[in-house]
């Protein structure tokens, strides 16, 4: 299958300008990126993919092996760079996607120039030592929850992962975006995110990485994007003054200048 339709690739900008990849949460696409992509089009080649199930993908393609882990995920956005023949990528990576962006700059840091790692989380339940923000039950709950009702668990969390009630329109596009998803796959990957611990991976990651923070985050709390800044070997911070989990829809301005900031440096 073309790399490019599987993950319904767009380029838009420069035609030679440095490549930037675009990379969605869990329950997202690309269209989560509409007021970031704007900014960067006079300077960058900047590229949008879906995951596989997402958006406008191709959902034949899932692979319950392959998709099972998040270096699955990781060799999808890879390859993604590789048929475009423009590497390396400013890689910008959402939730889930920041991890995902580790992981493909772990396993080819020759495709990827630096990431922007957007509430990322190694790991999303507690340990000792460690706050990741939920519970192993709380996890379990919401994985049945899903499991048992997948459209009415999307109508109530995606409001309060976005984080804005003064905003209700944002908590119902999120709401929406979850529901175009396949559903089965969708509740695959939430296992496979939620259950995902990488916090080994953080060290061998040699790239530089911008890790951005909103300052009241329910999924990202953050103790972990300061435990992403300690672990990871050449990374800077940034703190948003924002809320909610999505910058990159309730607080685009905040993130292009904080990007901006990062890759002129």
């Amino acid at each position: 299958m073309d790399v490019l339709t599987r993950n319904n690739v767009e380029v838009r900008g420069r035609a030679d300008g440095p490549l930037m990849l675009l990379v969605h949460g869990f329950g997202c696409d690309q269209g989560m990126w509409r007021y970031v992509v704007p900014a960067f089009e006079d300077t960058h080649r900047v590229v949008l993919m879906d995951h596989v199930g997402a958006g406008g993908s191709d959902a034949s393609a899932y692979d319950p092996a392959r998709h099972g882990r998040l270096d699955g995920y990781a060799r999808d956005v890879l390859e993604v760079i590789e048929a475009l023949h423009a590497g390396p990528a400013v890689l910008v990576g959402h939730s889930v996607s920041a991890m995902i962006g580790v992981l493909a700059a772990v396993a080819r840091p020759d495709l990827v120039d630096r990431l922007v790692l957007v509430g990322p989380s190694p790991r999303y339940v507690d340990d000792d030592g460690y706050t990741g923000g939920f519970t192993q039950d709380e996890i379990d709950e919401l994985l049945d929850t899903m499991d048992d009702n997948y459209l009415g668990w999307s109508a109530h969390i995606a409001p309060v992962i976005m984080g804005r009630p003064d905003r209700p329109e944002l908590g119902e596009e999120l709401t929406s975006s979850f529901c175009r998803s396949d559903p089965a796959i969708a509740r695959s990957f939430a296992r496979t995110t939620f259950l995902s611990d990488n916090r080994a991976d953080l060290p061998r990651c040699t790239v530089p990485a911008l890790v951005v923070q909103c300052r009241d985050d329910v999924i990202a709390p953050a103790a972990v994007g300061e435990y992403v800044r300690d672990h990871l070997p050449r990374s800077d911070y940034v703190l948003l003054d924002a809320v909610g989990h999505c910058p990159n829809l309730s607080a685009p301005d905040q993130l292009v200048a904080a990007m901006r900031r990062y890759l002129a440096a």
